[in-house]
């Protein structure tokens, strides 16, 4: 696994490269499924970057990205891209956001890595074989916290993009966790706000209707890490389809499960 793994690394460094050299220059803005879901051509030019790298190594692979790649491969391996995560920030010269990539193999996770280059921090994992944290500091293994009440926890959310005009739009759930947790963070990067709750920065985050290249590397970083991963209903994640997550160390998972389920807002 260690070459996937190397070849992730490798891609998500390159795609890094370009993304910080457009930071500050004048982006191209496209709107896709709603008028607050960005791209531009940073998004594109990265992918296209990470799938050429790919396919010239794994030409039987599938890909799957979040700016249009998808194509099937053989043996069940498929690569999930998302060049941008946190592509809004971005396009406003925010400095929070990532490279995200991972593979999997018949939907079972084998290697993930998240790149932010803003602050050349690498979170990686290769499956069974732990998560880690590597910084100009060193390296560190990743471990989620021990915390296990709400009220000393510190979480992350995100928006949907259909949040203007669809009425499950984290609102109220925000008032709810508000009022229960010791408090809340929104940075913009899905991926990040994973990668943190692995690392033990957050101890638990949710968010509604992401999609597999959201959240495919974060997921083998956090349960690398000790941490768990369902759906907004506890049941168990797919790659198929948009999810609803709640993501957390693991001691305060049902909590939030009922925070949800219960409609305690």
């Amino acid at each position: 696994m260690e070459h996937y793994l190397n070849t992730a690394k490798e891609l998500a460094s390159a795609a890094g490269a370009l993304l910080l050299e457009g930071l500050d220059q004048q982006k191209i803005v496209d709107k896709k499924s709603s008028a607050v879901d960005w791209v531009t051509q940073f998004d594109k030019q990265a992918e296209d970057l990470i799938v050429k790298g790919l396919l010239d190594k794994y030409p039987d692979h599938g890909i799957k990205g979040e700016e249009g790649t998808d194509r099937e491969g053989a043996d069940g391996f498929k690569w999930y891209i998302d060049p941008i995560d946190g592509t809004n920030n971005y396009a406003h010269g925010v400095p929070i956001f990532c490279v995200s990539i991972a593979l999997y193999q018949n939907d079972k996770p084998l290697v993930g890595v998240i790149f932010d280059p803003s602050q050349n921090e690498w979170f990686s994992a290769i499956s069974g074989e732990g998560a880690f944290l590597t910084t100009s500091r060193g390296e560190r293994r990743l471990k989620v916290t021990t915390t296990d009440e709400l009220v000393s926890s510190l979480l992350a959310t995100g928006f949907p993009y259909d949040r203007h005009t669809n009425p499950q739009n984290n609102v109220d759930e925000i008032g709810a966790f508000i009022r229960k947790a010791q408090g809340i963070r929104r940075g913009g990067s899905a991926a990040l706000d994973m990668a943190y709750v692995a690392c033990g920065r957050f101890d638990g985050y949710w968010e509604y209707r992401l999609y597999a290249w959201d959240m495919a590397a974060a997921r083998i970083c956090l349960e690398e890490a000790g941490g768990k991963m369902t759906m907004i209903d506890g049941e168990f994640v797919r790659m198929d389809t948009q999810q609803s997550l709640i993501v957390s160390n693991g001691h305060i998972h049902e909590q939030m499960l009922e925070v949800i389920q219960g409609g305690n807002y």
